[in-house]
This record gives structure tokens, C-alpha cells and sequence, in this order.
């Protein structure tokens, strides 16, 4: 059966998107499944400008459509009032002001109740680990688009160390150009460079925080 939602998204066409997910909130969906359905309608967008069907303007389109998505679901997305859960820290690295991926992620987690600060875009490595350092945040979440950022996420990572802060913290990179070999040079965690692989990487650390926790 064809996602409508999805296939609006895909098709750019902002008012039958917002219209669908407005359709969707009153039948009870949850932010989670409507969030994913206009994920995959961008991952079409993005499909479609790789093979020169769509231009620039439609890939900045889809993420403009993103954002009033995220508005009218912003509402409905529960606060968490689960204790003792860490705090996840997320930002787009210095030097890159893409957040599209990093926005999804926000939202999704959210939407499942956890807590996340969003530094938005252009973070330089010394306001990673202030924030760090002020919430006490036990996940940082490093977003990247452009390769020759990366740089900047291993100062992040050597800042925590000098900061003694690095044993507390997980470091999660992600973005289209990170690999095993980006892990490595940069010291984190984990990587993702994509939404899906992202997401479980969280749940999965959020899941053992929650485990840890509960058995106390």
C-alpha cells in the first residue's frame, strides 16, 4: 500500500503533506511514524536530485517542508519524564550549516521522550564541550555534511579528554561523509550516515542507559 504522506513529500507539494500529517495527528499516529514517512519522501527527493530530476532549489525545498512538518508535530511530542536518563547534546559541527539529518534525529528522539539539547549549526568545539560540561549530558551527537569539517569533531573529541570529560560521554558522528576510517581519526564512539543507522545507534545506547538505571 503507497504512503501518501510519503509521496507528498516526495512530490514537493507542501500543502498536501501538512494537510495529511495534520489528518494524521487526529487519527492517533504517532510523531514517530509520521516523522519517518516524510523522511522517506526526502530520501526520494534526494534519490531524484542525485539523477538530476530535482535541482538545489527542490533539495532545499524538501527540507524547508521538513521544518513546517516539524512545527505542527512540535505540540504533540510528549516531554520526558523519565528520571535518571542521560541528556543528549547535539549540533552541527563549525564550519557546516547543514542539519537536515540531524533535525530528523531530534525529533524522533523526542518524539520517544528523551531529552535533547540542540545546538544548531556552526557549533565551534569549545561550545560542544561547555555544553557537555553544563548538562551533565552523558551522549553527544556531532553532525556533518561537509568532509572537510571533520577535523573540528576530533578537537571536539580531544577537547572532552583534556576537559576529563571524554570516559562520561558517548560520541555519536553522523553524517553522508563518515566512515570507519572518520571514527577512528576522530576518536568517537560511533558513526551513522544515515537517519535509520543513526536512530538505532541512540535507542541502542538509550536502551542500555535505561537498563542501567532501572537496575539500580
Amino acid at each position: 500500500m503507497e504512503d501518501e504522506l510519503q509521496i507528498a513529500m516526495a512530490d514537493l507539494d507542501e500543502e498536501r503533506t501538512l494537510r495529511l500529517v495534520r489528518e494524521r495527528i487526529q487519527a492517533g499516529y504517532t510523531s514517530v511514524d509520521i516523522i519517518e514517512s516524510c523522511r522517506r519522501g526526502v530520501e526520494i527527493v534526494g534519490e531524484k536530485y542525485s539523477e538530476s530530476d530535482y535541482f538545489l532549489s527542490d533539495l532545499i525545498m524538501s527540507e524547508e517542508i521538513l521544518k513546517e512538518v516539524m512545527r505542527v508535530l512540535e505540540p504533540h511530542i510528549p516531554v520526558n519524564s523519565q528520571k535518571g536518563l542521560p541528556l543528549i547534546v547535539m549540533g552541527t559541527i563549525e564550519g557546516d550549516i547543514h542539519d537536515l539529518g540531524k533535525n530528523i534525529i531530534i525529533y524522533l528522539l523526542r518524539s520517544s521522550g528523551y531529552q535533547v539539547q540542540d545546538l544548531g549549526v556552526d557549533v565551534t568545539p569549545e561550545k560542544f564541550i561547555q555544553a557537555v560540561n553544563e548538562t551533565k549530558a552523558s551522549i553527544l551527537g556531532i553532525s556533518v555534511l561537509l568532509s572537510f569539517c571533520v577535523g573540528s569533531i576530533k578537537k571536539v573529541v580531544d577537547l572532552l579528554t583534556d576537559a576529563g570529560l571524554r570516559d562520561s560521554v558517548k560520541v555519536v558522528v553522523g553524517g553522508y561523509p563518515v566512515n570507519q576510517q572518520v571514527k577512528e581519526y576522530t576518536g568517537a564512539d560511533f558513526y551513522a550516515n544515515d537517519v535509520t543507522e543513526a536512530l538505532k545507534i541512540y535507542r541502542d545506547i538509550l536502551e542500555e542507559a535505561e537498563g542501567s538505571v532501572s537496575g539500580q
